[in-house]
């Protein structure tokens, strides 16, 4: 399990440089000046050189390719006084140091802020997002399956597929869009849910911040939408599988009555290719989050994208990029070692 766990974590850092590489070589083909974004556009030239060289832009590009890489690196060659807060490696010269650090990635062209700053303050609440929609996927996918695959080709059947077939191929911007409308508009007197607001909300009374659980409803079941359609056709088509096994056929020979065969002895094998299934859809739901994020007016990743976008804040969005990366990879791997834990059919290799 090792050396499987090891061959996976260097292809994920190969993927994560791969991705890494490319982003950097984009936006630094992208028109506009970094440092007149930075100053605004009544910057005499001095001051614009000046951010040009206290932000290396002024080196040439490969010599900022790897300074962005040495920045991103936990454990990266530094001079001592540029980060006071990292713990020494190894003292190379009086002028160089090889320190072990957060990875740095740049300052926000608007706030100045550093960019992870921002990003760690924003990745909580996608998270949130990302596992209450996965939760509500979870137990009514799972639930609609089941009732599927015991009611096969009966009319609970075919509705409940035709129903997650059109939930399959509803994009999320457009089912932002209209579960937005229909019930934080058209039907806000009777839901009173909001079509934007964020987990925590200022209170009207002046103390402080509240909790606000309603304005997770609308984007969690937007962006659950999909993966729920998923799985549906997984749990049904699962557990026909394990209801034409010979251990079922056993339990029933047995006298064991058909709900009790269900609980005690389908659901459990059956549920194991749709949790390694929802482990998945957690890290695609990045793609989705973005719109699903800005149309609700939910603060996290996908909103400060947009925004950033807007706004031309390039280390903002090249952060974010890095940072929905690097999940991407880091959850594929936890899936990849799941589906050997949950399948004792299942051996590293």
């Amino acid at each position: 399990m090792l050396v499987y766990l090891i061959k996976k974590v260097f292809y994920g850092c190969l993927v994560a440089w791969g991705v890494i590489s490319i982003v950097f070589i984009l936006f630094n083909v992208l028109p506009g000046d970094p440092a007149r974004m930075m100053a605004g556009q009544r910057a005499d030239e001095t001051t614009l050189q000046r951010i040009r060289e206290d932000m290396g832009l002024d080196r040439p590009k490969f010599i900022q390719y790897l300074s962005f890489l040495n920045d991103l690196s936990p454990i990266s060659i530094h001079h001592p006084e540029k980060y006071t807060n990292a713990k020494t490696v190894l003292q190379i010269s009086k002028k160089t140091t090889l320190v072990f650090k957060a990875p740095y990635l740049g300052r926000s062209f608007q706030s100045r802020e550093k960019v992870g700053t921002i990003l760690m303050q924003a990745l909580p609440n996608t998270f949130i997002l990302a596992f209450s929609s996965m939760l509500f996927a979870f137990v009514i996918g799972t639930s609609a399956g089941i009732v599927a695959a015991i009611r096969k080709d009966r009319f609970y059947d075919r509705i409940i597929l035709l129903v997650s077939s059109l939930g399959m191929s509803l994009p999320s911007f457009f089912a932002a869009i209209l579960i937005g409308w229909l019930f934080a508009y058209k039907l806000q007197d009777f839901t009173g849910l909001n079509l934007t607001g964020n987990l925590f909300e200022v209170d009207d009374m002046g103390q402080g911040t509240h909790l606000s659980l309603k304005n997770l409803i609308l984007p969690a079941i937007t962006l659950g939408i999909r993966p729920l359609s998923v799985v549906v056709q997984l749990s049904r088509n699962s557990m026909l599988e394990v209801l034409t096994q010979d251990y079922i056929r056993t339990a029933r020979a047995k006298g064991l009555s058909y709900y009790r065969i269900i609980r005690k002895h389908a659901l459990r094998n059956s549920l194991n290719p749709v949790i390694t299934a929802v482990s998945g859809w957690f890290a695609s739901l990045m793609a989705g989050v973005i719109f699903v994020e800005y149309i609700f007016g939910w603060k996290g990743l996908g909103y400060i994208i947009v925004n950033a976008l807007n706004n031309y804040d390039f280390p903002l969005v090249l952060g974010s990029v890095i940072l929905i990366s690097v999940i991407f990879v880091v959850i594929n791997i936890l899936v990849d070692l799941s589906y050997a834990i949950l399948d004792p059919r299942i051996e590293f290799a």
